[in-house]
């Protein structure tokens, strides 16, 4: 009897045993899955307007455990959980007025870049110092994203998490691939130093070759970015200039913010006048030259007479050109432009914006996204063209280089108006169909970004804010709230001298995307060789 009892209870009794354990695994499974998708949270919290920009090395030493010596099919998904992770609430502002369906969409497109990423790290993530390897590949991803699809989406580069961080010095030496491949590379290289102190006590000895790559690329990143800060310098090379940025906010916030186009243009107009009534009481110094944000007037001065004699009456009153942001149809074609208003002479020069925004400004697939939603067609009634030349205005003998909103996510975009001769960069911006959210904080962070990259001063005037006055070190001076009517006036430093990241343009980018595809090379040689070795 007791021989039979033991015999009939002990499955019952190893049965819970059995089930625990395999729940166990379970869970051990989802460690990895979930440790992918917080370090890419991690890495959104390093973004602005938070200041916490050191959280991105963390968030890439979590991804590099978690992407070790992995297959193809689990980077994969490991890869796009992380980018899911970052991209999901750093893009959430893309949906504040047309609903999740865009934003979501977006985001679902530009992780698959990340997860393509995360394949080829874990790829190369047994070869030595392959914190190079996978540093480079993530700028190759960047690359990728910047250009495809629809002309890229560049948002999201790290480097423009960087703007408050030490590594920001790096963006005067190769731009915002130089900048981030080295952020990205620390990180890297924090977790092989972690996971290399751990062997050692594991089994009391590490390759000292591997010892000295692992830290190597961790000081090599911070030593390279305290020798360029000698390349920051905010100090004036061609004198200096007052600069006056007007905010004169809009009637309403969302898309119907054009609704009063108008009030809009009244609002600046408006501003600009009593900017100029503080001038001529001696309060403020009388600038150089005034800048108005982007759509400051989306009536068109050219086929309006009443829209032009508003804008000629408040350059006028301030007795300095102003830079118009408008809305212009030519030959019918849609053009966003920027006008240079002088007082005597009237319109003067103008620049059409180049990189148009898709799904904003244009509508790419437009019969097929009508099939799926009339009201996003809707939404774009007619596509903007895009302007083939640089946009440099010579405002009372400075020579003030153009990037209108979108375009300052783009390198070339940026970089061109300073090998053209701009002696200040200004980003007009309209960040007013967007509310509150963190977009114009996170745009403002480029400009910050931008100012380091090519030395110049950077000013940002934007409908409905936030506005700023942007030193070639990157420091803001001035800004405003966000919707309200402000104005900011400084006098500002021009500088013509060129940084080694205006000089090299695209070849950092260049050579980062061949090394990693040099790693990527190596690592997909090696699996080859020891496979033959195992079938011989």
């Amino acid at each position: 009897m007791t021989v039979t009892a033991t015999s009939v209870g002990q499955p019952d009794q190893l049965e819970p045993q059995a089930a625990r354990a395999s729940r166990g695994a379970r869970l051990l499974r989802l460690v990895p899955a979930a440790a992918a998708a917080l370090s890419g949270v991690l890495l959104y919290v390093s973004f602005p307007p938070r200041t916490l920009w050191w959280l991105a090395l963390p968030a890439f030493a979590v991804l590099g455990w978690v992407l070790r010596g992995r297959s193809w099919k689990a980077a994969l998904g490991l890869g796009y959980l992380f980018g899911l992770g970052f991209l999901l609430p750093l893009l959430v502002w893309t949906g504040v007025e047309v609903g999740p369906g865009p934003w979501l969409a977006l985001v679902v497109i530009e992780a698959v870049f990340v997860a393509l990423v995360g394949v080829g790290v874990a790829a190369v993530s047994k070869l030595p110092a392959w914190p190079l390897w996978a540093a480079a590949l993530w700028i190759a991803g960047e690359a990728a994203r910047a250009r495809v699809p629809f002309r890229g989406f560049p948002w999201g580069k790290i480097a423009f998490g960087q703007a408050d961080g030490v590594f920001l010095p790096l963006a005067a030496v190769g731009g915002t691939p130089v900048l981030g491949f080295a952020v990205v590379l620390c990180g890297f290289g924090l977790y092989e130093v972690v996971r290399l102190v751990l062997e050692r006590r594991r089994s009391g000895e590490v390759r000292r070759s591997a010892a000295a790559l692992a830290l190597l690329s961790v000081a090599v990143p911070v030593v390279g970015a305290l020798a360029a800060r000698s390349l920051v310098s905010d100090k004036a090379e061609d004198g200096t200039a007052t600069v006056a940025v007007i905010q004169g906010n809009v009637p309403r916030l969302g898309l119907e913010f054009n609704a009063q186009r108008r009030a809009v243009l009244d609002y600046h107009a408006r501003e600009t006048e009593h900017l100029a009534a503080e001038v001529k009481a001696g309060k403020i110094a009388q600038p150089d030259f005034v800048l108005w944000p982007e759509n400051s007037s989306d009536i068109d001065p050219f086929a309006y007479a009443d829209a032009a004699a508003v804008i000629d009456k408040a350059a006028k009153a301030i007795n300095a050109p102003i830079s118009v942001g408008g809305v212009v149809e030519r030959d019918g074609k849609l053009y966003n432009e920027q006008i240079l208003w002088d007082p005597v002479k009237g319109p003067t020069q103008t620049y059409d914006k180049r990189q148009v925004q898709p799904f904003g400004e244009y509508l790419p697939l437009r019969s097929f996204i009508g099939a799926i939603n009339e009201n996003w067609t809707s939404m774009v009634g007619q596509d903007f063209s895009r302007g083939s030349k640089p946009g440099v205005f010579d405002m009372d003998g400075t020579e003030v280089g153009l990037a209108t909103c979108y375009e300052a996510a783009f390198d070339w975009a940026v970089r061109d108006t300073v090998t053209h001769g701009a002696q200040l960069i200004s980003v007009p911006s309209n960040n007013a169909t967007f509310d509150r959210s963190e977009m114009t904080y996170q745009q403002l962070a480029m400009s910050r970004v931008r100012a380091v990259e090519h030395s110049r001063t950077v000013t940002v005037p934007v409908t409905s804010g936030v506005s700023a006055i942007i030193m070639p070190d990157g420091k803001i001076t001035q800004k405003t709230g966000m919707f309200v009517a402000d104005s900011l006036v400084q006098k500002v430093p021009l500088r013509s001298s060129e940084t080694p990241a205006t000089k090299l343009g695209i070849l950092p980018e260049i050579a980062l995307v061949l090394v990693a595809l040099g790693g990527l090379g190596w690592a997909i040689g090696a699996g080859v060789r020891a496979r033959r070795s195992a079938t011989d």
